[in-house]
C-alpha cells in the first residue's frame, strides 16, 4: 500500500489530558503493534489528518517527526510519510499470534465479563489503563 494512505484514522480526545501530538504517536504505534500498519504503508498526510480531526497541521508534523526520530517512519519529500518498521505485531505475524493467543483469549473473556457486568466501553478502558499503569509503575524511569 505505497501510494494510498494506510487505513488508519486518528481519534483525538481533547479531554484526555494527553497532548494531541502524543495521541497521534501512540495511535500510530498501536497500529504498528496490531499489524494495521506495515512497512511501506503511507501515513495520512497532514492535510488529511487536519481535515478529519480539526487540529493544527504543525501538531501532526510534530507527531510525525517524533515517529521519524524513533525510526518508525520516514518522510519522503513530495511523497509523504511512510512506515519503515513495525513494533512486533500482535496480530500480523504467525509466531506473534501464536505466542499471544492465550493472553488474547483471556483478555477477550475478561472484556466480555466486564460488558456483561454493565461496564461501558470507556469504563473498561479506564479500568484497564489503571491496572496497566499500576502494573508497569516505575518502568517509565528505566
Amino acid at each position: 500500500m505505497t501510494s494510498e494512505s494506510a487505513a488508519v484514522e486518528f481519534r483525538i480526545d481533547r479531554r484526555s489530558g494527553v497532548a494531541t501530538y502524543l495521541q497521534i504517536v501512540q495511535q500510530t504505534k498501536q497500529a504498528l503493534r496490531l499489524g494495521v500498519l506495515e512497512p511501506g504503508d503511507r501515513l495520512p498526510t497532514a492535510r488529511e489528518v487536519v481535515e478529519a480531526t480539526a487540529i493544527n497541521p504543525n501538531t501532526v508534523l510534530k507527531a510525525y517527526r517524533e515517529l521519524e526520530r524513533e525510526g518508525l517512519v520516514e518522510a519522503r519529500r513530495g511523497l509523504g510519510t511512510f512506515v519503515r518498521r513495525t513494533l512486533g505485531t500482535l496480530g500480523g505475524a504467525a509466531d506473534a499470534t501464536a505466542s499471544d493467543a492465550p493472553l488474547r483469549t483471556e483478555l477477550a473473556d475478561w472484556a466480555r465479563r466486564a460488558r456483561e457486568a454493565g461496564l461501558e466501553k470507556d469504563d473498561v478502558g479506564a479500568l484497564f489503563t489503571a491496572v496497566l499503569n499500576s502494573t508497569y509503575k516505575g518502568d517509565e524511569e528505566r
